[in-house]
């Protein structure tokens, strides 16, 4: 098998255009190392791919080495929430939700009512993912998808699901994976779905494996709301609110976004809410840094299910205070008619 891989290889290693449109010489992947003819042999095996089919895509892809270190220092990880959420929830993306909002009423409203998330979630997070889709991805998905699965050790494995289902997702799309781009982390579309998220929670009016999420915005729409609902979203149910210490005191926060504590328990460690909760009700206590403070929140279950998004307390809050926003200024807003569906970007 690995002697055949080798006789079918061939392919340039240069000759496509960088993000800026200069050419780049970039290496190839050697389809002989073991760990690549090894997924090979597993793809023909169980999915009906030929050895040749898998050679000419595999082989014509290119090594991405500056996505490693993109992947370990994302913005969300290493800036404060002041300066992401000055990056992320900007006057010009509140007026695109607001717009976006007005334009896509009609469908927003079927979704949120099917699924139960409402609209201002599911416009906040196309704001922040691709804004409103005007930035999907420049990134030949194949490109990242082959570099993050050979040569990055610390998430090889889930790289390599996600290079196996990308490919079942572009057979079943019918659209060439070389000419596919996405961000440099593998997501895909509108929604940034990365492929085995796409090929679960791909729907629209007709069969799933023709949902564009490029294009098909009640596709898009129904996608994200999916994923939140089947990620376990309690309909109704708190996401973000402000908190207090009583008496200005600094409290202790656990870290992470899982609700590790109940409202009483909080209460008992100054913790002050102005909402009115059940006292069994769990969250976690955040503590959101500011140029001259910080600042408290409590997130709830649903604030969990966001981050199953994007796994980083900053996106997450940055999503609900987008939401928000978005929401406030809608209501002030004077409105149009609104649209049913139209084209991204």
């Amino acid at each position: 098998m690995v002697l055949a891989f080798g006789l079918i290889l061939g392919f340039p290693a240069s000759g496509r255009a960088g993000t800026d449109g200069a050419p780049l010489e970039r290496a190839g992947f050697d389809l002989n190392r073991p760990e690549i003819a090894a997924f090979i042999a597993r793809m023909v095996s169980r999915d009906n791919f030929t050895p040749a089919e898998l050679a000419a895509v595999l082989g014509s892809a290119h090594a991405r080495p500056e996505l490693v270190p993109a992947m370990t220092r994302p913005a969300e990880k290493i800036l404060d929430w002041w300066a992401y959420r000055d990056r992320y929830v900007t006057a010009s993306r509140i007026a695109g939700g607001v717009e976006f909002w007005q334009q896509h009423a009609v469908i927003l409203e079927q979704v949120a009512t099917t699924h139960g998330v409402p609209p201002e979630y599911l416009v906040a997070i196309l704001g922040i993912e691709t804004n409103y889709g005007k930035i999907t991805g420049t990134y030949p998905e194949i490109d990242t998808l082959m570099t993050l699965a050979f040569d990055y050790p610390a998430r090889d494995a889930y790289f390599r699901t996600e290079l196996r289902q990308f490919l079942l997702l572009a057979r079943e799309l019918g659209r060439d994976p070389l000419g596919m781009k996405g961000s440099y982390g593998g997501a895909l579309g509108v929604p940034q779905l990365m492929p085995s998220s796409y090929r679960r929670f791909a729907a629209s009016a007709e069969a799933w494996q023709k949902a564009d999420l490029w294009t098909d915005w009640p596709a898009i729409l129904t996608s994200i709301a999916g994923f939140l609902e089947q990620r376990g979203w309690e309909r109704g149910g708190p996401v973000l609110l402000p908190a207090r210490i009583a008496g200005g005191r600094e409290a202790t926060v656990t870290g992470g976004l899982n609700p590790n504590e109940t409202l009483a328990a909080l209460k008992r460690r100054g913790v002050r809410l102005d909402a009115k909760l059940p006292p069994t009700t769990e969250a976690v206590l955040i503590r959101a840094v500011l140029k001259d403070g910080a600042e408290y929140r409590l997130g709830f279950r649903n604030f969990r299910v966001i981050s199953r998004y994007n796994p980083r307390t900053n996106y997450t809050m940055a999503v609900c205070d987008l939401a928000t926003t978005v929401k406030e200024r809608r209501a002030e807003a004077p409105l149009s008619a609104p649209k049913g569906a139209g084209p991204a970007g």
